[in-house]
């Protein structure tokens, strides 16, 4: 999977361009199609991907505090709140992606989700005002964004003692520079893609 190297180091990466649709697979939304920004590498999660993590999360995402690191598309928050998140935060640096995704929340009448356009890791590089639930980190392919995402989520005060992590990486990237209290609960590969779920312990004083 060649990568695109784009000035949005939010937007997630991979060899096809951007444009087209994204379909969110279940609940309130189900079924419903939304544009895609016309953004170079900028890739949903695929259909076969997110129907995979949304049974893994189907006891935890009712009711969660949602933090999309890269949002990108906004597939996975918009999947999460589809399916009862309570509320969704969704950070994109991309002017035109961060638009379409106001768009599409618009669309949706998602009332309790919220874009920032801003750079991901100068945002998590400030202390949290809150903690969330449930963390997507799908980050461009190949830019070494994870391990500063990871940490800056665990220092800042962003997740709380029962937080879950969803992370999505290129294949090669093995083993995943995560924080030591971090525990994998389940993870799969489809093509050129990693994707896994983990649950926050708390530290041992």
């Amino acid at each position: 999977m060649a990568v695109k190297t784009h000035k949005s180091s939010n937007s997630k990466h991979s060899s096809h361009t951007g444009g087209g649709q994204l379909r969110i697979i279940a609940g309130e939304w189900r079924s419903r199609k939304l544009p895609v920004a016309n953004v170079p590498g900028l890739r949903p999660t695929s259909d076969r991907v997110r129907e995979t993590v949304f049974n893994w999360l189907a006891m935890i995402t009712p009711g969660t505090k949602v933090l999309d690191v890269f949002s990108g598309t906004g597939a996975l928050s918009m999947e999460a709140l589809s399916r009862g998140a309570s509320s969704a935060t969704l950070l994109e640096k991309s002017p035109v992606a961060a638009r379409t995704l106001k768009s599409n929340l618009a669309l949706l009448k998602a009332e309790h989700a919220k874009v920032v356009e801003t750079d991901s890791l100068n945002w998590l590089n400030q202390t949290a005002e809150t903690s969330f639930d449930l963390i997507f980190l799908d980050p461009p392919f190949r830019m070494n964004l994870l391990e500063p995402a990871c940490q800056l989520l665990e220092s800042n005060g962003y997740l709380n003692e029962n937080s879950h992590i969803y992370i999505e990486v290129e294949k090669e990237l093995n083993p995943l520079p995560v924080p030591e209290n971090w525990q994998l609960e389940k993870s799969k590969t489809a093509g050129q893609v990693s994707f896994s779920l983990w649950s926050r312990i708390k530290k041992q004083q």
